[in-house]
């Protein structure tokens, strides 16, 4: 695998010197029997954050993602949003104050427009999606609000299409936009690119990257070159624990990160 270590990294945003946290963990931990999936991650987000969680088969990525949503109880350990301690929050609630995770929308929405699909997640996010599909017409600021969402991700020629119709790429983008639609504090993205071009990807990621700046945005991501393109830092996990953390310019130089996962230390 080649690195992108000669390469000049995407700047990060300047930080302050107390940057506002909008998420983090302490010690956090999950076991299954005697398998140790993440042991005492401590990590902390500030707002706006572009960050990536890289790392190899099996190094915990997912289930640090599925603890920080409340998919996961930990086995010790904690989660705070901003100031407070959600750990024991269910998903829905976690969802409520802001931290969304992409919907699956190829079973949840295929049925529906763009434009039909957004509507819905607002209205969800009202307390009105029961009513929704029975009132279309009427739901003109939910619409306006969906339309502009679309207008931002690039998607307003496809607002009345079927998302099963669109290009896999372009699916992901309802995704994001249905995401959006929660108007999350900190959103998570599970592998955004799986499954997409190259040249599609880095259009995603360039959509992704361009998001406002009050959203924080946590990723996983296997394709180094939109790692290292557009995460402002990165996080090494290996066996569950925490490798390295840094700039896209510190990782790519690491040899620890080298040996053990871009696989390019040199051996004397």
């Amino acid at each position: 695998m080649s690195t992108p270590g000669d390469r000049a990294a995407t700047p990060a945003a300047s930080v302050g010197a107390h940057p506002t946290v909008a998420l983090r963990t302490t010690r956090l931990s999950k076991q299954f029997g005697a398998i140790r999936a993440a042991s005492e991650v401590t990590l902390a987000f500030p707002q706006g954050a572009r960050h990536a969680l890289i790392g190899p088969n099996g190094a915990g990525k997912t289930t640090l993602i599925n603890l920080l949503t409340g998919a996961l109880a930990p086995s010790s350990g904690d989660v705070f949003l901003g100031e407070e301690r959600i750990t024991g929050l269910p998903q829905h609630e976690r969802v409520k104050r802001g931290m969304t995770r992409t919907f699956q929308i190829n079973t949840l929405f295929s049925g529906l427009t763009v434009l039909e699909s957004v509507v819905l997640a607002i209205c969800e996010r009202k307390g009105r999606a029961g009513i929704w599909h029975r009132t279309v017409a009427r739901q003109r600021d939910e619409i306006a609000e969906a339309l502009a969402l679309l207008q931002m991700l690039r998607l307003g020629a496809e607002a009345n299409t079927l998302t099963r119709s669109l290009p896999y790429g372009k699916q992901r983008l309802v995704e994001i936009a249905i995401a959006l639609a929660t108007k999350p504090r900190i959103l998570l993205l599970d592998e955004p690119a799986a499954g997409i071009p190259a040249g599609e990807s880095a259009e995603l990621f360039g959509v992704i990257a361009a998001l406002p700046k009050d959203v924080t945005i946590l990723f996983i991501e296997h394709d180094m070159e939109l790692v290292f393109r557009f995460a402002e830092r990165i996080t090494v996990l290996v066996g569950g624990s925490v490798l390295v953390e840094g700039t896209p310019a510190e990782i790519a130089g690491d040899l620890r990160v080298r040996e053990v996962y871009l696989g390019e230390a040199e051996h004397g």
